[in-house]
């Protein structure tokens, strides 16, 4: 990679070490949590269900993290790493190289160079191996990496740095704003906590007494047990559309979703890629997407549209499952019950196929049972989750802007060919 920098040999300004080779019938000394390769993601760590290996007390230096090292994986996506800011004394597998810098090269300059060299395609003749490729220490060592004066190097970390953390700031606020619409959609059509209140002879909690009128006061038998008086008991296929018809001519070029585009949490898509249309699932504005093959159900992949124009059809892969609730149900009511627990785990176990390949099926996931209300109630419940879908849209749109600016400023600010007054001054 060119740039205006010295170039320098990584290993020259670094203390690495790959981790401990897993053998569980050779380890001696005492159980200990340890990070994989499956626990690093870009930027950060996955810390949930950590296995654990034995360590002995003379490999506690030379595994354990302090807190600011840097983790690198060996294998899988070049480049893939993440800065320790973890207690010290966790260790890592061999899967996983640490790298400890020296006084000339800031850790967090290093992650901005390794994604940025992941990113042009650098770290890819390093990797060894045919059919599992990987990043040797000695690959690692012999890096080439520009070397800007390190009060420089902390200058571009804090600029880039500030962009990252505005970028998780809207995340964790969508997240948050989600967890408000699944919370009161799980209260109002799951455990009718406004009907239960009522029936007590209280007043439903966080809601105005024009919205409470709205709601029984109690119950009667159904299919689905007890559900408030007045209350309709459908199955999913009478309340949605279950992969609707869409117009989209073969060979037409639009936007296109793959498997790997949907998330396991949150309702927004990277932005879709534009392809020319042969065999897929089509989808508009208003639907959800779900996936209807193992593993990525079980993982919860699924999806919201609300990233393409009005009169725009969008595709993507076969293994989508297309849901839109019929009118008057609000078009996030669909997303809001793909991840509703108990509606997942119907699809999970409502599984056929051969091992690997099994998949839900339209006709079983339409005897799903649903407790639904009159419209007033519906209408009451969509004016509050319209709102929170539309903020986390614009919030999810300006995470995508800071994000596409990071990345421009990044290859420019590491080659030296961008200085910061003018990178400040185009992030602020």
């Amino acid at each position: 990679m060119s740039s205006d920098w010295p170039q320098v040999r990584l290993g020259d300004h670094v203390d690495s070490c790959l981790g401990k080779m897993l053998d569980a019938k050779k380890n001696k000394g005492t159980p200990q949590p340890y990070l994989g390769n499956s626990n690093v993601r870009w930027g950060e760590f996955d810390l949930v269900d950590l296995a654990e290996m034995r360590f002995e007390a003379t490999e506690e230096e030379r595994y354990s993290l302090r807190t600011g090292d840097l983790v690198i994986c060996e294998g899988g996506e070049p480049g893939r790493c993440a800065i320790w800011t973890g207690p010290s004394g966790m260790k890592i597998q061999k899967a996983l190289h640490r790298i400890r810098s020296m006084e000339t090269l800031d850790n967090h300059y290093l992650l901005y160079w390794f994604r940025h060299a992941a990113r042009t395609g650098y770290l890819d003749s390093h990797f060894t191996g045919t059919t599992i490729k990987h990043l040797t220490g000695r690959a690692i060592a012999a890096l080439e990496v520009p070397l800007p004066p390190v009060a420089t190097q902390r200058a571009m970390v804090d600029a880039l740095k500030a962009l990252d953390d505005r970028i998780a700031l809207l995340r964790e606020t969508n997240a948050t704003l989600e967890a408000i619409a699944q919370a009161l959609f799980k209260s109002w059509f799951v455990d009718f906590d406004p009907v239960r209140a009522k029936q007590q002879g209280l007043a439903p909690a966080g809601m105005d007494e024009a919205t409470a009128a709205l709601f029984p006061d109690s119950f009667e038998e159904s299919a689905l047990g007890l559900v408030p008086k007045g209350w309709s008991t459908v199955v999913l296929a009478d309340a949605f559309e279950i992969n609707p018809s869409r117009a989209l001519k073969k060979g037409a070029i639009a936007a296109y979703l793959d498997m790997a585009s949907l998330a396991t949490s949150g309702h927004c898509v990277e932005p879709p890629v534009q392809r020319e249309f042969g065999s897929g699932t089509k989808f508009r504005n208003g639907d959800t997407l779900l996936a209807r093959i193992t593993p990525c159900l079980e993982n919860g992949k699924s999806a919201f549209v609300d990233f393409l124009a009005d009169d725009q059809v969008g595709w993507g892969s076969t293994e989508f499952v297309v849901l839109r609730p019929k009118r008057p149900l609000p078009e996030y009511l669909g997303y809001l019950l793909c991840r509703h627990p108990p509606f997942r785990e119907h699809a999970i176990h409502s599984m056929s196929g051969t091992s690997g390949r099994q998949r839900v099926q339209n006709d079983v996931l339409g005897r799903y049972l649903l407790a639904l209300p009159g419209e007033a109630i519906v209408s009451a419940f969509a004016e509050i989750v319209v709102h929170l879908q539309a903020a986390i849209a614009r919030n999810h749109s300006t995470s995508q802007t800071l994000a596409a600016l990071r990345d421009t400023l990044l290859p420019r600010l590491i080659s030296g060919q961008l200085r910061l007054p003018d990178a400040e001054a185009l992030a602020a």
